[in-house]
């Protein structure tokens, strides 16, 4: 979870346990829900027309000269934790964080050249859900493209047959929600740098059931996988899911804190449980049992709005994986493998260093404050 500056407060209150919230059992009154101006005010670069904005230009880069650095500086060492072989580029998905780029880069960097499609569907953390009262449904945009560092990112026509071929209980398409939200923007702009031509279909996942999950991914499974039988694309050639998600949040203000209130003991012992997700259900061939695995770890599957371990990708990362094995399976393909490539935390490795370029950090990082970073990618018939 990466938390802009002016909404820290309010991201709190959106995503923590424990904390006053509107029970997602039904959807907040409609004084509460953030109107469409409200929310572009708290953009960046807000939205226009038919072009979306920019939610974060502080911990993300804004301008192309921007980018640039980024991308090159994120090359420096050292390399993020590799708990798993590197596969080949072509990958059918990634998991991928959105964090601060000084913070997160060197992952960032890592992953996206194991990406070459050209049509990305990009599963997004909703992290202010409850204040929209949402639930129990996929969230499209409405917009023509997206702005961009490096330009415009097309939004792929994939969407509209995507929307066409679900149930209309199943989906929402929301201004207002996808401005709100940094998640998505966050992986975006580092696939445009590196493909002029991408084209994407953002899509966030607030609090469900993981049976409703299970719903869910099997309808959208199902259509995307008839949308690229019938354009004659491959799944990792021409299509690719990416998962948006942070790891472990530790500290007093994340209201999470098993291991005591910090310090390097606390730090190892939280990154250690890092691994061992990654290593467990993040890594092999996917399966309903490892995303279930995964889910009842994060939160409490007789109430998904409570954590167990705060990871931002506690609703994106079941669903995504769900996504992934359904795709592949109505493709007529085995399941995909996942692959733990690159790892790390705030304070793993140096901050990358684009702070002389105008970019900087929505939130401090410490040994009593620290994110953990998640690379995993997914490849068909192994390695």
């Amino acid at each position: 979870m990466k938390r802009a500056a002016a909404f820290f407060c309010a991201c709190l209150l959106a995503c923590l346990p424990g904390l006053a919230q509107a029970s997602l059992s039904a959807p907040a009154p409609p004084a509460q829900r953030p109107t469409l101006e409200e929310v572009r005010r708290t953009m960046g670069i807000p939205s226009q027309g038919d072009l979306r904005g920019q939610q974060d230009a502080v911990g993300f880069a804004s301008k192309p000269e921007q980018m640039a650095k980024v991308w090159e500086r994120s090359a420096l060492p050292p390399a993020p934790e590799a708990l798993a072989p590197m596969p080949a580029p072509g990958v059918a998905g990634l998991i991928c964080p959105h964090d601060d780029y000084l913070y997160a880069g060197r992952v960032y960097h890592q992953l996206m050249p194991l990406v070459k499609a050209r049509t990305i569907v990009l599963v997004g953390v909703f992290h202010k859900y409850r204040r929209f009262g949402a639930k129990d449904a996929l969230v499209f945009d409405p917009y023509r493209a997206w702005r961009a560092p490096d330009g415009e990112i097309k939004v792929s026509g994939l969407r509209e047959e995507l929307l066409a071929r679900m149930p209309a209980s199943e989906v929402i398409r929301d201004a207002a929600m996808q401005d709100s939200e940094h998640s998505v923007e966050a992986i975006a702009y580092w696939l445009k740098h590196q493909d002029p031509r991408v084209e994407i279909v953002s899509i966030l996942v607030p609090s469900a059931s993981f049976e409703r999950f299970q719903t869910l991914a099997s309808h959208l499974g199902k259509a995307l996988a008839e949308c690229i039988q019938a354009r004659g694309w491959a799944l990792g050639r021409d299509l690719a899911i990416v998962i948006s998600s942070d790891g472990i949040h530790y500290g007093e203000d994340f209201k999470y804190t098993p291991h005591g209130s910090g310090g390097v003991r606390a730090y190892e012992e939280a990154i250690a449980s890092d691994r061992h997700l990654l290593k467990g259900p993040l890594a092999g061939p996917v399966s309903a049992a490892k995303a279930r695995a995964f889910f009842t770890a994060v939160v409490n599957p007789q109430d998904p709005d409570q954590y167990r371990m705060p990871w931002c990708g506690r609703f994106s990362i079941p669903f995504g994986l769900l996504l992934l094995e359904e795709t592949a399976r109505d493709l007529g393909l085995a399941s995909p493998t996942g692959y733990p490539v690159a790892f790390g935390t705030s304070i793993s490795f140096p901050q990358v260093p684009v702070r002389d370029v105008g970019m900087g950090a929505t939130a401090e990082a410490n040994l009593y404050h620290f994110v953990s970073y998640p690379g995993v990618a997914f490849t068909l018939g192994g390695r």
